[in-house]
């Protein structure tokens, strides 16, 4: 931070009593997963029954079955592969998941899915079960992740992933960040690119994000969308010291280990 004045973001993602069905999808690297997470902690934190479905087969690092233990700490179900399982890179899809296909009035149920088209693929298998279900597809967008720094190219993936998952999408998340070099110039550089995005497809933004220490700089007061705050939850196995366990990593910085 440059001791820039703070004050207030301008507007606050507000969760939904009435979530429903949400699917996260995104490219690799687009920081969907940690979207997940927060997703479904917010919501568990205003008493709303949630499950979430760990579908991402395709990034090992990365996934919300790593947070597990922190989940089902607030209350969370977590439904992703057994243990013996749990760093397997097969489409593992356990029956529960086509249980939250239909949450209960006012339950949530949250799909982590990865892997651009490829993760989308798995979606298509629920498209007969989920019978017209109303449901949201949310796209997360980093500008600063190769394919998803130019607008064609968000275009590219959008259309790439509904048309391996056979649903639609139904909004757009900016989630751009360099991890720990974030800075608010880089949040507003993905606002525009998402905003651009939005204008394109005619699909609303949802929310952006900004992690916790960031989310109130002034700076983002032009940013005409929700800002969710973020915590920063998911880190690779690299980074974390040896005596961290994976679904307890709040408190731990994106260091690699073996580095000052």
């Amino acid at each position: 931070m440059t001791g820039a004045v703070k004050r207030t973001a301008k507007k606050v993602f507000e969760f939904s009593d009435n979530a429903g069905l949400l699917m996260v999808v995104g490219n690799y690297g687009s920081g969907k997963t940690e979207v997940a997470v927060n997703l479904a902690l917010g919501l568990a934190g205003r008493g709303i029954a949630t499950t979430i479905a760990d579908l991402d087969i395709v990034n090992p690092y990365f996934r919300c079955r790593e947070a597990r233990q922190l989940m089902e700490e607030h209350g969370i179900r977590v439904v992703a592969p057994p243990p013996a399982m749990a760093w397997a890179d097969l489409p593992i899809v356990v029956p529960e998941i086509k249980e939250m296909l239909h949450p209960a009035p006012g339950a949530a149920s949250l799909f982590d899915v990865g892997g651009e088209d490829t993760g989308a693929r798995l979606l298509s298998t629920l498209v007969e079960p989920l019978d017209g279900a109303p449901y949201e597809l949310w796209q997360v967008l980093n500008a600063r992740r190769p394919f998803t720094s130019t607008v064609a190219g968000c275009l590219k993936l959008k259309d790439d992933i509904e048309n391996a998952s056979r649903l639609r999408v139904t909004g757009l998340v900016g989630n751009t960040h360099l991890m720990a070099e974030t800075t608010p110039e880089v949040i507003l550089e993905g606002w525009q690119l998402v905003s651009q995005v939005a204008r394109e497809t005619g699909l609303p933004v949802k929310f952006i994000t900004a992690m916790d220490d960031l989310a109130d700089d002034e700076q983002l007061q032009e940013v005409k969308a929700p800002i969710l705050r973020l915590q920063r939850y998911m880190l690779p196995p690299w980074t974390r010291p040896e005596d961290t366990p994976a679904g307890s990593q709040a408190e731990a910085r994106a260091k690699p280990i073996g580095r000052p």
